[in-house]
């Protein structure tokens, strides 16, 4: 480490810590709640303050570039040419930063004509000349150049690395050089593609460090180029001076005319008004607490004390409260730091005559809030230990339940009244596990639902959905934390049985009070974003529907799985057999290090293969299955996999997941999960359960009915997104087909290829059904080639001529991209909003990834939308019939029923009306009903 020194000047690389932020955030945006991506001002206050709380520099400033040419851009007019426009993000940040900066009462150190590497390397010398040890922050490799006995680079810690303090040594032994100012020379020779420093050809870095061991410098080199040999030579005479100017581009400037300020760099703290009011602006609600001690505070009004339900309470005379009026339908929530500081009323309830004084004004509202708290997150497991209820803000009521569970049951008899009451709407933070478990205990909760998360989910789809996120987020309010209570995760975390009731109380009331404000807040945004028919008509009615299908279960015929076990076992052997075959030798096949050798160094399978970050080289799917059509060995190694993925994932695995109380498999739903709308599932996921090979499709051989009574049926629709393009292209061609029921597939074919319908052949149709997928999802030629292993330009072909013959799917595909242009999000047929910020990015990558989701994300969200109002439809037929057949699991398109024997011809019928049926569009809906022993017979 290097000398502490009385005075410690910190300069700060501005556009490079920047850049480090943007990236660091650009796969999780911090969109704040104007939508201003706050990523690269997060990134960088954060950086800006590790480096003054541990740091804790006597001395510091920050320097920027400016837009003026430089010097080098004199000398070298593409200097830099090359980079890539600014990302919107730093471009809308730059300023954001330059007045934080300010905040903290930081100098900005910027002059036309000089790069900031230039400012900084001159203040480090003249602060060096009056005893300063000088760090300069930048992970910028150039700067390595300045480095002596107190000035260091200083590497901010980054993506799991720690900080990195470099002074002479380090740097001569990160690069192998002999002294500091080689890292010119270095530059020189190897050039800068980041900075369009073109260096000289054939030389990297290996060529360039062996070339100052020997000659020293550039200069020396060019001198001798006479003991140069063949190309090496060649290139040297003739990029000689190439390499000169490449030096010179890499030279940092140390004359800048910039005065060093002694006084003006001291560092004494932020302006706290000014710094307030921009991370105020910012919604840095985290960043105030840490810089200032305490929270961002919104205005709050006085009311008059609540309702004092039982006397001697704790309520608090004229508490500052925020109240519902209709102009502002805000939270009605103490908006302060946390529940020590905040105003709030929460009450332990234990007698039976409290209880009931309790019951008898919970059922007279409209709507409550309730919480239980339990033994496990698994509710088929959980022992109820509490439960907690708010019908109004600031107030909450926890009532803890007996560790018998008997007894339990009997005490919570009491409050059947009120959760099977159908008039009173239940509100709850992921309502449907709150459902579960009071099922298990034979419990309904009716009427109407409002789930927070789901409320959120529709508003932010991209965004975190906790409860105690969204209180941070929404409330202003930090909720006591769980591992408070109950210890870390892990083997060793408790749960709220371990813990004294009296603690519980302020959790637990704390959760339905938070849970009650956070519906106050979400409830006008839903409105005003067009959600409340999706949210109330359909998301909250499906918490219903998943409930009773997750309480019910599946049963899977574990010898079946068993035998399969073992037909996998021997598949995988003979294969891994074929690969050490195939490789010449025995190797460890689970081993990326070991596979990449024999692929690409022993076969030589890739001259251009590549390497991951570790230096191994990458062995993953995408790569295999590019070289699968070519190599055998690829193939095998591709399905040696695939067999060991469904032993282990699934068939090994699902017999350990049996409930021992039910003898069935109860997946869990998510609805809050994926963007799309689509559902996804946990423990198992059944959305994954491989079909495309015939050892993947046996799994389903598994799910069985639940008796000799039972069969299971299961009803899919057919190409649903297909039709959904084709009613939402409004395309002639392809309506006309859907609506005569001819093979969607066959008739594009016969469109694209110019053949009559019946000389197309099955390669034809092949290639038309993976165009016809591969058009939702944007596909380029690249990746139609791949798909279908033709070349680039057959596939441009195909999608050309498919564009030329279906010119209306085009248009649909250019109107969405231009709407979502606009906008910045797109919509389902029910008014389901993805949003794409990066749509109107300058970088091209990012914008195609975009507009691809313009085109898919209303048709896949259109399909979610329609087999959860199906579902629905479906339940409360059910439901009204009183059938004994149940709805047991929802996988991508398709239902699936464990159907009594009596009933299967009644279901056959009605279930694809109700499906056909869920949603109107211009193109008939198919569903294709099956029957059988078990799911795998039925699909």
């Amino acid at each position: 480490m290097p000398p502490k020194g009385d005075k410690k000047l910190f300069l700060l690389d501005a556009m490079a810590l920047i850049y480090r932020a943007h990236f660091a955030f650009s796969k999780n945006p911090r969109i704040n709640s104007k939508g201003l991506n706050t990523g690269v001002m997060l990134g960088f206050t954060n950086t800006l303050l590790e480096v003054l709380e541990k740091e804790k520099p006597t001395h510091i400033a920050v320097a920027f570039d400016t837009k003026a040419p430089t010097f080098r851009h004199v000398r070298y007019e593409p200097y830099k040419a090359n980079r890539l426009s600014q990302p919107e993000d730093i471009e809308v940040g730059i300023p954001w930063v330059k007045q934080i900066v300010e905040g903290f009462d930081i100098p900005i150190l910027e002059l036309d004509g000089f790069e900031a590497d230039d400012i900084i390397g001159t203040i480090a010398k003249k602060a060096e000349n009056t005893s300063f040890v000088v760090y300069m922050m930048t992970p910028d490799k150039d700067f390595g150049q300045l480095v002596e006995d107190h000035i260091y680079l200083y590497k901010p810690a980054f993506m799991g690395n720690a900080v990195d303090i470099m002074g002479p040594k380090e740097i001569c032994a990160k690069w192998d050089i002999e002294h500091v100012d080689q890292v010119r020379d270095i530059l020189g020779l190897m050039g800068d593609a980041v900075d369009n420093i073109p260096g000289i050809p054939g030389i990297g870095e290996k060529t360039a460090v062996k070339f100052l061991k020997e000659f020293g410098s550039v200069e020396e080199l060019l001198k001798n180029t006479d003991k140069l040999k063949g190309k090496q030579k060649e290139n040297v005479e003739n990029f000689g001076e190439q390499g000169l100017l490449s030096k010179e581009l890499a030279t940092i400037n140390q004359d800048v005319p910039i005065d060093f300020d002694e006084v003006a760099l001291r560092y004494s703290g932020p302006n706290e008004e000014k710094l307030k009011a921009l991370f105020a602006e910012l919604e840095f609600r985290t960043l105030t607490q840490r810089v200032f001690g305490e929270s961002l505070k919104n205005p709050t009004m006085k009311v008059s004390d609540q309702m004092d339900l039982f006397a001697g309470g704790s309520v608090k005379k004229e508490a500052e409260v925020e109240v519902a009026v209709e102009e502002n339908p805000l939270p009605e929530a103490s908006l302060q730091d946390s529940i020590l500081s905040s105003a709030h009323d929460y009450h332990k309830v234990e007698g039976e005559e409290d209880i009931k004084e309790l019951i008898s004004y919970l059922e007279i509202q409209e709507e409550f809030c309730f919480d239980t708290e339990t033994t496990s997150l698994n509710p088929n497991v959980a022992e109820l230990v509490g439960i907690s209820f708010s019908y109004q803000i600031g107030e909450a009521f926890y009532i803890p339940f007996p560790d018998d569970q008997e007894k339990a049951k009997d005490k919570l008899e009491l409050f059947r009244g009120i959760f099977e009451n159908e008039s009173i709407r239940k509100i709850g933070q992921n309502i449907k596990y709150d459902v579960l478990v009071l099922k298990n205990y034979g419990m309904e909760v009716k009427g109407e639902y409002y789930d927070t998360m789901l409320a959120h989910y529709l508003i932010e789809p991209e965004g975190k959905h906790s409860m105690d996120w969204l209180a941070q987020q929404y409330l202003n309010y930090k909720p006591v934390s769980i591992e408070s209570l109950i210890g870390k995760k892990g083997k060793n975390q408790g749960n709220m049985r371990d813990v004294d009731v009296d603690e519980v109380v302020a959790y637990a009331a704390e959760d339905a009070d938070i849970t009650l404000k956070l519906k106050l807040v979400f409830d006008p945004i839903i409105k005003s974003n067009g959600l409340n028919n999706l949210f109330h008509n359909v998301e909250n009615p499906l918490i219903k529907v998943l409930a009773a299908m997750e309480f019910e279960g599946v049963k899977i015929d574990t010898a079946s799985l068993a035998e399969l076990s073992t037909i996998l076992e021997d598949d995988s052997k003979e294969i891994e057999k074929r690969v050490y075959e195939l490789a010449g030798q025995t190797f460890n096949l689970s081993s990326p290090k070991q596979l990449g050798e024999i692929l690409f160094v022993k076969m030589d399978l890739d001259p251009k293969a590549k390497k991951t970050k570790t230096g191994q080289f990458a062995t993953g799917e995408e790569v295999l299955s590019r070289m699968a059509g070519e190599h055998e060995i690829a193939s095998a190694i591709l399905e040696y996999r695939q067999m060991v993925k469904l032993k282990s994932t699934y068939v090994d695995a699902l017999p350990t997941m049996i409930n021992p109380k039910t003898g069935r498999i109860h997946t869990t739903y998510n609805q809050f999960v994926a963007a799309t709308g689509r559902l996804s599932s946990i423990n198992p996921n059944l959305q994954n359960i491989p079909i495309r090979t015939e050892r993947g499709r046996e799994i389903r051989k598994a799910f069985v009915p639940r008796d000799e009574n039972f069969v299971i049926l299961a009803a899919d629709y057919s190409q649903i997104e297909l039709r959904i393009m084709a009613a939402f292209s409004q395309d002639e061609s392809m309506i006309e087909a859907f609506k005569n029921g001819r093979d969607i597939h066959a008739t594009t074919a016969a469109k694209i290829f110019q053949v009559p319908l019946e000389e197309v052949t099955t390669d034809m149709r092949r290639k038309a059904k993976t165009a016809n997928f591969g058009i939702i999802y944007g596909i380029s030629a690249f990746g139609l080639a791949q798909r279908l292993n033709i070349s680039r330009g057959e596939a441009k072909e195909i999608i050309d001529a498919y564009f030329k013959e279906f010119s209306a799917v085009k248009q649909y595909m250019d109107d969405c991209i231009e709407k979502a242009q606009k906008n910045e999000y797109v919509e389902t047929i029910l008014g389901r909003r993805r949003y794409l910020r990066d749509i109107n990015s300058r970088n091209q990558t990012m914008r195609g990834f975009a507009e691809r989701n313009a085109i898919n994300a209303p048709i896949q969200g259109s399909a979610a939308d329609m087999i959860k109002v199906a579902m629905i439809n479906v339940h409360e037929w059910m439901k009204k019939e009183n059938l004994k057949s149940k709805m047991i699991l929802q996988v991508h398109d398709e239902l699936v029923f464990d159907a009594h024997k009596d009933e299967v011809e009644l279901l056959k019928i009605e279930i694809p009306k109700l499906m056909a049926n869920a949603v109107t569009i211009a193109v008939p809906l198919e569903v294709q009903v099956g029957v059988g022993k078990d799911w795998l017979e039925a699909h």
